[in-house]
């Protein structure tokens, strides 16, 4: 049964259904505008998944996005005919999407759900984002966009002067609303961001302000885009799964044991790998004494053919068999002890990338020296910006994220590229650009007791600062 419409609604759906012949007009007038945003929404949202858009007007939007199934619902009758002459390979279907009879019928569940421009036009924000639980799994991404509300006043008078298309009386939300809303329909928020600070080309200057002036810090709340990426609460938590704990080592003899030896049972299967990175202490040798000391533990040695912790971790995490893949640095100056704590934290779904963070309590004397510490800073600062999820420690060795997850950021490691010599800020860039949810554990970082550290505070110093400007790129400036 489709409930009927409010007065509201009727008064939005008549409205569109006049537009709906003009549309064309309203597309080409702000052409620029609408390109920015499909720009992002594909950043965003890959090719290939299955995307639900609830208020996809025309279905412009949802074909932009290339879904390997797209299903789009809208109010207006006439928008939906425009459509689905316009995109056929798409599937859309009238009605209103507070309509819980009507989205409980569309076949789910779906990779992301799209709200662009809609959150305004809803009479119950909250009840409608609490009834899209049963089309998302716990993978699954709520985007929602809109318009800034500080923006309100120039779009009104945008439209009094013929400059955009009329829209109907809607709410004014600010970001912090729309998380509100988010929180009491059991939602996470991924990831926030601002764009497009001039909607118009101006003969390339829009664009030019856009990539490098309108998203930085503070300057970006002036921005007429606003976008939420969240994730569903609901049903998150992991059933006992299986850990592949990788501990790259090189020039590491003296820690191998202690490695095993400290590292807690925490759950009924965990494979250790060592991958040794060509030493000269004899370190594989003492692998392989621990491997045949300790029957009782799965055990493993690979020899590293590259060079680099990034080349060791992807080689170990190419051949792991745990449901779960975490990162122990061999100098344990991040003590085995802690990996229960990122443990629980992803089996219960508090996050879905799980990073150790080395600056939050007070170190050991001599665990870190003062120009590094100062520049792990830094560099928390940029990330947190690029990232658009806060981030206290890029740096920190150990890293825990689900097999399939990484296996996910491996297929679209493309996008970054393959130069990160450390293997954090692959893990990083990938795990942002595919919307996990980052939560950071602090830990109490200690001294090395054998061996010398790896790091070369100039040369990669320099390295990290290219990755920094690669990242803006790729991440930024759109």
């Amino acid at each position: 049964m489709v409930a009927e419409l409010t007065p509201r609604k009727r008064a939005i759906r008549d409205l569109y259904n006049r537009l709906a012949d003009t549309r064309d007009k309203w597309l080409r007038r702000n052409r620029y505008y609408h390109e920015e945003d499909h720009r992002y929404m594909r950043f965003l949202v890959p090719e290939g998944m299955r995307v639900l858009e609830l208020g996809c007007g025309s279905g412009d939007l949802l074909a932009a996005l290339k879904p390997a199934h797209g299903v789009g619902v809208d109010l207006s009758d006439r928008m939906i005919e425009r459509a689905k002459a316009m995109h056929p390979h798409l599937t859309f279907h009238v009605g209103d999407v507070e309509d819980k009879g009507l989205v409980g019928g569309v076949e789910g569940p779906f990779d992301f759900i799209i709200l662009s421009d809609t959150i305004g036009f809803l009479d119950d924000c909250e009840g409608m984002l609490a009834a899209l639980h049963g089309l998302c799994t716990r993978d699954t991404r709520i985007v929602i966009s809109y318009f800034s509300r500080a923006w309100a006043p120039i779009l009104a008078a945008a439209e009094a002067l013929g400059l955009k298309m009329p829209q109907p009386e809607q709410n004014w939300l600010a970001m912090k609303d729309i998380e509100g809303l988010l929180d009491l329909a059991d939602y996470d928020v991924v990831k926030r961001e601002w764009r497009v600070l001039m909607p118009k080309r101006l003969l390339g200057l829009g664009r030019l302000v856009n990539r490098f002036v309108g998203n930085l810090p503070v300057i970006r709340s002036a921005c007429v885009r606003n976008y939420i990426v969240a994730r569903p609460l609901r049903n998150h938590a992991l059933s006992n799964p299986s850990v592949t704990v990788v501990i790259p080592c090189r020039n590491e003899r003296g820690n191998i044991e202690q490695a095993v030896q400290r590292l807690p049972r925490f759950c009924d299967d965990i494979e250790i790998i060592f991958v040794e990175g060509h030493s000269r202490d004899g370190t594989a040798d003492e692998v392989r004494r621990a491997v045949a000391a300790h029957p009782d533990r799965d055990v493993k040695l690979l020899m590293q053919d590259g060079r680099g912790k990034g080349d060791a971790v992807r080689k170990a995490f190419a051949h792991a068999r745990g449901d779960i893949l975490m990162i122990l640095d061999a100098d344990l100056t991040v003590p085995p002890e802690s990996l229960p704590r990122f443990y629980s934290a992803i089996v219960s779904g508090k996050g879905n990338f799980i990073n150790g963070s080395r600056l939050v309590y007070p170190m050991e004397r001599q665990a870190m020296r003062m120009l590094n510490l100062f520049a792990n800073q830094a560099f928390a600062f940029i990330f947190t910006w690029l990232l658009n999820q806060r981030v206290t420690d890029t740096l920190c060795g150990t890293k825990v994220l689900s097999r399939d997850h990484y296996r996910q950021i491996s297929a679209n490691r493309s996008y970054f590229g393959d130069f990160d010599p450390f293997g954090d800020f692959d893990l990083i860039f990938g795990a942002s650009k595919l919307n996990l949810k980052i939560v950071e554990i602090p830990i109490r970082y200690t001294s090395r007791r054998y061996g010398e550290t790896q790091i070369s505070r100039f040369r990669h110093g320099w390295l990290l600062m290219r990755m920094v400007a690669f990242a803006y790129r790729k991440l930024k400036a759109l």
